[in-house]
């Protein structure tokens, strides 16, 4: 009987040791260089503008990579593994409440409208600021012919503001993403950011969805 419980007692630790490969390497990269170029963008808005135009490019990049994978990708990529619609992302989030949401072996339904949400802000965030570059480029040539008109130099004002309320946007789905990510790791007792590094998570349990 002894030996029967140290075998069991053995066989526990080998469980919760095994890992199994969920985020691919491109999945894992894309991921942290959003957040690596975002936070470059952020901190060098109106300090360092060449830096924050780079950082906005590598944004744009990035997005447009993990757009494409979403649909060629691995099967934990794929959009249509994890994106769902808004009655079964409501009912998660109502399951989270009443502490009873099952764990996901890929992104739960409330990540996956977070990843969208952020997608579709951070595109808008890069594509007003190309924008607003532009008319910035613009207004220089103007003002280097003379011919200052109502234009301001700076560029168009409505741009830049569209641009920074975006730019604002992202930034609280940012926090409300992180603020998930600590809630779901600390309710499945599992590192989602380490996770996020390795790839790797624990096999699913019998009542978690793959």
């Amino acid at each position: 009987m002894t030996e029967m419980m140290k075998g069991d007692a053995i066989q526990d630790v080998a469980d919760t040791t095994r890992t199994v490969l969920v985020w691919d390497p491109l999945v894992r990269s894309s991921h942290w260089g959003l957040v690596a170029a975002f936070a470059v963008a952020w901190l060098a808005a109106d300090e360092v503008q060449p830096l924050h135009e780079e950082a906005g490019y590598a944004v744009a990049a990035l997005l447009a990579l993990r757009l494409i994978w979403g649909f060629v990708g691995s099967r934990h990529a794929r959009f249509t593994q994890f994106v769902r619609g808004p009655a079964a992302t409501l009912a998660y989030l109502g399951d989270m409440l009443h502490g009873r949401e099952r764990r996901h072996l890929g992104h739960n339904p409330a990540g996956a409208a977070m990843i969208v949400a952020l997608m579709v802000t951070l595109s808008g965030t890069a594509l007003s600021g190309w924008l607003l570059e532009q008319s910035i480029e613009e207004a220089r040539a103007v003002t280097v012919a003379g011919e200052h008109g109502n234009r301001e130099v700076r560029g168009d004002k409505t741009l830049k503001e569209v641009h920074e309320m975006l730019a604002n946007m992202a930034l609280v789905l940012v926090a409300l993403h992180v603020g998930g990510v600590a809630v779901t790791s600390w309710r499945h007792r599992e590192n989602l950011p380490r996770a996020m590094v390795t790839g790797r998570k624990r096999p699913p349990g019998t009542n978690d969805v793959t």
